[in-house]
């Protein structure tokens, strides 16, 4: 069972869950390898978000459980609403999960207990003794060095560029990516350390950021015009190559979750914002908001109300808010009032109030509404809440999209009124009709 599954309040905030005084162990991407993958000790990993209601409720449990299992299993938290790269790392896909980090680190199993301090105790304590029973047939030696095998496929370097003095100008300077690039020494025993930390990165990153960000390294002691042209004076090096800027060193940490982290930035920084689409079919509704934590939706008066000028104009404002939350990496779509009519009554709009916004979670099928002004200001109010995880939220009616109408896209022009058919009075004898009437 992995806990997550469950669904939890989407945008209710709280402060941290665990504090220093517990016997919790907070877990970074900054501290993780060191405390876990290069632990020789079994550990019960929960990957939590603050706002989550399951989670809260199962922090007082899960203290208790570390508390009697201390000095025997270590315990620890992941706060993966924070630290997504670190979530996502471990396939995370919901909140909380727990995960059992045994002899082998880099195949941490689900745990699938009950949600009490018993059966969490009870779960490490049955783990922990197959672990010793593993070590005393010596079919596991337990996992001491931290670094993942070629035969699991951590230490692949399929990912990793090879580059050269000959081959670098025209994969790097020239290129539209992002660059990660590590200077090393075969000799040098902290790039040794590195390698397997910056093969695994590599794999990840290139998944993830769909090749944008590349991971590349460079074997500085024979290729030394490239290190001279790059001030190489110790080993590794890590430096940064974006198009148009100056190289920048790499400063953050040396795991695998520390670079994959830093690359998720990069990336992020470098994308274009997110398209802005008009609803104009169930597949444009689904393939946006399903693909997407949230999907923004506004609801536009409709074109005879406001002209082609005035729809540019909210439409300018939404594009300009999803340039500003390009990092959440969510969806934006829009229609016109009265286009797809179901899906405004089921978010609670429903024929008033034009222009409107909902922002939608459609895994758990809730949205929360923009109380404010349809403006920069307003709308960066309400996201801004969204972000940090606060603003009341209600579940779509009916509990699913409703059906949506397939309509012509907008042509960018200004509306029209109908034309309605010319009546033909010629052959009517009005004097007549007259008198008849009366």
């Amino acid at each position: 069972l992995v806990l997550g599954t469950v669904s939890c309040t989407l945008f209710l905030a709280v402060n941290g869950l665990y504090s220093a005084s517990d016997d919790v162990i907070e877990l970074t991407p900054t501290n993780f390898n060191r405390e876990v993958i290069q632990s020789e000790s079994l550990w019960l990993v929960e990957f939590y978000a603050p706002w989550c209601g399951h989670c809260q409720r199962l922090t007082p449990e899960w203290k208790k459980a570390a508390t009697a299992l201390k000095g025997v299993v270590k315990v620890g938290a992941v706060d993966a609403d924070k630290h997504q790269s670190l979530g996502g790392q471990y396939g995370v896909r919901g909140f909380p999960t727990i995960k059992i980090f045994g002899a082998n680190k880099n195949k941490a199993e689900d745990y699938q207990g009950g949600r009490t301090s018993e059966a969490i105790v009870d779960a490490a304590l049955s783990a922990l003794r197959s672990l010793v029973k593993d070590r005393l047939s010596g079919r596991s030696g337990g996992y001491s060095s931290g670094k993942q095998s070629r035969e699991s496929g951590g230490g692949d370097k399929k990912d990793v560029i090879e580059l050269t003095d000959d081959s670098f100008d025209k994969n790097v300077l020239n290129s539209d990516d992002v660059w990660m690039v590590e200077f090393y020494a075969p000799w040098c025993g902290h790039c040794k350390n590195l390698e397997p930390e910056w093969a695994a990165a590599a794999t990840e990153v290139k998944e993830q950021t769909k090749g944008k960000v590349k991971l590349a390294a460079v074997d500085a002691t024979v290729n030394q015009m490239l290190a001279g042209r790059y001030g190489i004076r110790g080993f590794p090096t890590i430096k940064i190559f974006q198009k148009g800027e100056d190289p920048a060193d790499y400063e953050g940490g040396r795991t695998r979750s520390d670079i994959i982290a830093r690359a998720l930035d990069l990336f992020s920084d470098n994308a274009p914002p997110p398209e802005l689409l008009e609803i104009v079919s169930e597949d444009v509704l689904k393939s946006i908001c399903d693909a997407h934590q949230l999907c923004i939706i506004s609801v536009l008066p409709h074109i005879l109300d406001t002209g082609a000028s005035g729809r540019n104009s909210y439409l300018d404002v939404m594009l300009k808010m999803a340039e500003k939350y390009k990092k959440k990496m969510w969806g934006w779509l829009w229609t016109e009032a009265g286009a797809q009519s179901d899906l405004e009554s089921s978010l609670g709009i429903g024929g008033f109030g034009y222009p409107a916004m909902a922002a939608v979670n459609a895994r758990k099928m809730k949205f929360a509404l923009l109380k404010g002004s349809f403006s920069e200001q307003g709308i960066n109010e309400f996201l801004r809440e969204l972000s940090v995880g606060r603003g009341s939220t209600a579940p779509v009616g009916g509990g699913a999209f409703p059906k949506i109408n397939v309509v012509e896209p907008w042509d960018g022009k200004d509306g029209e009124l109908p034309v309605e058919d010319d009546i033909d009075l010629s052959d009517v004898d009005l004097d007549d009709w007259d008198k008849d009437e009366l």
